[in-house]
């Protein structure tokens, strides 16, 4: 069996010992940046021995200039001509582009308002901003700065969002589980924790991953009481265990929150929802609190409904540039 190697290492490694000194020889004037970003779990650093069963290689992006991009048949032929066709074991390639046909092609142009960013693909917005350049003469990284969160009225938008969404089924977990839905009661259980997971993410500034890596990603976010509690509340056999350990995550997903310090400080307070005898922090005041924050009318005025991203495996619907247009209606 080969030895692994890391994509972002073996891309690296490949653009070092082979493209580059290709290109200072035969290129010496080229103003070009190379690097590895965009599609794949090696951008993030999750990749393992199991993901190079399929489009795995050593292949680094070289980028050119616009008004160069006229060579880029010339240099693939003197590559495909003069590199290496395996490297260390896997095939080797390389793709010659520019940093706005990237763009172009994964999100379909630069978000300028609010609302624009509200319909790009968290995922691809990630798939931008991680990874790794190896070399940039043409100052690709100020391009990947401006994509690398979400604009502040974006960001609370979300949070508030996902606040309100927690808030439409906060006494439903035990409701179900009360009238013998045990089912119910875990599947709304978990979408809770999903939705808190996701505002972990806000608040440290990180964009989530889609559903393969989202797990990972958040451990790695290192709020191991948060994590406990949520993996808790998951594995609860008993509603009196899932209540207290998914109200106990909401409060210190809330506390998180307060440190943060982007508003007032939110009021958490554990009590029974209504005369009811379920606990619930009732986020939808927490919702309001974040609202009222947001400075764009426009995207003040839209209803709380966050963005396609944060619900999972809608891929095949948020993942199309092409549908920019018709998601940002939503917000209409």
């Amino acid at each position: 069996m080969k030895e692994f190697i890391n994509g972002l290492d073996l891309c690296e490694s490949f653009f070092s010992e082979y493209m580059l000194p290709f290109i200072q020889q035969h290129y010496p004037d080229l103003k070009f940046s190379a690097g590895l970003i965009t599609a794949g779990s090696q951008i993030l650093g999750y990749d393992d021995i199991v993901s190079t069963d399929h489009g795995w290689s050593a292949s680094p992006i070289l980028f050119l200039n616009d008004n160069e991009l006229n060579i880029r048949d010339e240099l693939a032929a003197m590559f495909e001509k003069n590199l290496p066709s395996e490297y260390k074991g896997y095939r080797s390639s390389v793709w010659i582009t520019s940093i706005n046909e990237v763009i172009e092609m994964y999100i379909g142009k630069m978000p300028q308002t609010d609302i624009e960013w509200l319909a790009v693909s968290e995922h691809r917005l990630l798939g931008l901003t991680a990874g790794k350049i190896f070399l940039d003469m043409l100052d690709i990284e100020e391009t990947r700065k401006k994509l690398s969160f979400y604009p502040h009225d974006v960001k609370m938008y979300l949070i508030a969002s996902q606040w309100s969404i927690i808030a439409e089924e906060q006494a439903f977990m035990k409701r179900t589980s009360d009238v013998g839905d045990e089912i119910g009661s875990r599947i709304i259980c978990a979408r809770i924790a999903e939705r808190l997971m996701r505002l972990c993410f806000l608040y440290k500034n990180k964009y989530a991953p889609y559903s393969k890596w989202f797990g990972t990603a958040f451990n790695r976010l290192s709020l191991d009481n948060i994590h406990n509690e949520i993996t808790a509340a998951l594995f609860a056999n008993t509603i009196t265990e899932r209540e207290r350990c998914i109200v106990n995550a909401q409060v210190l997903v809330a506390e998180l929150h307060n440190a943060c310090n982007i508003t007032e400080p939110f009021e958490i307070k554990v009590q029974d929802y209504y005369d009811r005898d379920i606990k619930v922090i009732f986020t939808d005041n927490f919702a309001g609190i974040v609202k009222e924050k947001i400075t764009n009318p426009e995207l003040k005025n839209c209803p709380l409904i966050g963005s396609m991203s944060q619900i999972g495996n809608l891929n095949h619907l948020w993942d199309n540039p092409q549908r920019r247009g018709k998601i940002q209606q939503l917000y209409d």
